[in-house]
């Protein structure tokens, strides 16, 4: 009872200081600021309270978040100064990425020794996928074209920012030289499959590259799964006890997140001020109503078509869900989203085998973003193009976009990259990179929703969901 009336509370508190901040706004009454300020502090200390009550990591991140943007508004100077704790929160997220893969990817093969499983979960996995990012595109494609929102915007009230600059190969840079255009495709789709082979694996683990980690665990898997079972125990052994370490490592460093998220959201608005908003609000809303589409237009039938128990799946993962739209980052929420579609019915060598290679191949979102975004590139550059053109574009995306859900905005340098092949001018993704941040955090949200989903497609398509566990795990 005392939690419904501060949660009421809250909800009045919260609609008086948004009706407060239009009417500033819009300039529909002269509020002063001292009541702004004073205002939004009040809601701030109700905040801590309702979290305070509901004792709950998910409330905490939400709320930190909410405090974050109000330090960022009225003291830019302390929230810039704050970013250390943010990037410090994602480099100790970053340590759990390669242990756990290799150890949940090597216990998921090895310690069954059904090679033939793993070869039936790979081609499901990746008919799943290809589907998935193929409506996601489709429906990024759908939502520009209707909303238009790139034409009429004005560049040239953007804060200038320094772009990203895309790495080239240079040896990929002087055989493509040589090459006639037709067969530049080809060359660059066989480049991305050498790519995703790993040199050095500690290097690989270094630089995050996740999709090369996924292949050597694999390899790793497949071989030690080979080995006499005298010579494979110890090792089985082994990743087993590391997966479940780094998941209990997970659990006590997330106890950080709040703060990490905290400072995050306040330095994105210190540097950048609320205002960044308003000049690209029907971009990002254009995204949101996109990825929204998308949850109501594949996700939710698929949903209903294997009767996954809904309410229980969003109680499974609002915590990596809300980890993930706090940070920007899938890497943040991987341990949290295995850990928990196995509480939620999912066998361990199906999760472990389906998230990580899902973050290669499953990015529902940042696929949808992607399309979305090179069109709106031509749309603020006044280019037209046809719907030929703008398949080509995405079905490029669909390609160069593999593994960049780990790293927050990558996705730009993949845009970048795009946007000056087909000749679309760069110069105007500087107008997206101010409020990048604002669509990060909903498309790697809806990654890390569309992997979990998968896990329990694969599971049910296996024979192997178990809906019992459920009910005996706490989600």
């Amino acid at each position: 009872m005392k939690q419904n009336r501060i949660g009421f509370i809250t909800f009045i508190l919260v609609t008086i200081a948004i009706l407060l901040g239009l009417s500033k706004e819009f300039e529909v009454l002269p509020i002063p600021e001292n009541l702004m300020i004073a205002t939004r502090w009040i809601l701030a200390v109700e905040l801590v309270v309702y979290a305070f009550m509901k004792k709950n990591l998910t409330t905490w991140i939400l709320v930190c978040m909410v405090l974050g943007v109000f330090v960022g508004v009225d003291y830019p100077n302390v929230a810039i100064a704050l970013q250390p704790l943010s990037k410090g929160f994602i480099k100790l997220v970053k340590t759990i990425v390669g242990p756990i893969l290799f150890a949940t990817l090597v216990y998921g093969i090895a310690g069954h020794s059904d090679l033939k499983q793993v070869g039936r979960m790979a081609w499901k996995s990746m008919l799943y996928f290809y589907c998935a990012t193929t409506a996601a595109l489709f429906i990024g494609l759908a939502a520009i074209n209707v909303s238009q929102a790139g034409v009429g915007v004005k560049i040239e009230n953007m804060p200038h920012t320094e772009l990203p600059k895309p790495v080239k190969d240079l040896a990929d840079e002087s055989i493509l030289a040589s090459l006639p255009d037709n067969v530049h495709w080809l060359y660059k789709t066989l480049a991305f499959f050498r790519n995703v082979f790993p040199e050095n694996i500690a290097k690989s683990i270094y630089d995050a590259q996740i999709l090369q980690i996924v292949i050597f665990s694999v390899i790793f898997g497949i071989g030690l799964a080979m080995v006499d079972e005298k010579k494979r125990k110890p090792m089985v052994d082994f990743c087993e006890s590391l997966s479940e370490t780094m998941f209990k490592f997970t659990n006590v460093i997330m106890y950080f997140a709040p703060i990490g998220v905290g400072a995050a959201m306040a330095y994105t608005v210190g540097h950048m001020g609320v205002d960044i908003l308003l000049h690209l609000f029907k971009l990002v809303a254009t995204l949101y109503v996109a990825l929204l589409a998308f949850i109501l237009l594949v996700l939710l039938p698929i949903s209903l078509y294997i009767k996954l128990p809904i309410r229980k799946f969003i109680n499974a993962i609002k915590e990596p869900v809300s980890i993930a739209f706090a940070t920007t980052s899938s890497d943040a929420a991987l341990p949290k989203a295995m850990s928990a579609m196995e509480k939620f019915g999912v066998p361990r060598k199906i999760v472990s085998f389906v998230i990580p290679t899902g973050y290669s191949f499953n990015l529902d979102g940042t696929t949808l973003y992607l399309s979305l975004a090179s069109i709106f590139v031509a749309q603020a550059a006044g280019m037209h193009l046809s719907f030929g053109d703008q398949l080509l574009i995405v079905f490029t995306l669909m390609i160069t976009s593999k593994g960049v859900a780990a790293i927050p905005r990558a996705s730009l340098i993949i845009l970048i990259a795009t946007a000056d092949q087909f000749g679309l001018p760069t110069f105007i993704i500087a107008a997206i990179l101010g409020i990048d941040e604002l669509m990060d955090m909903g498309r790697t949200s809806l990654n890390v929703i569309g992997n979990c989903l998968a896990t329990v497609v694969i599971a049910k398509w296996e024979g192997e969901y178990n809906p019992d566990q459920i009910e005996t795990v706490e989600v």
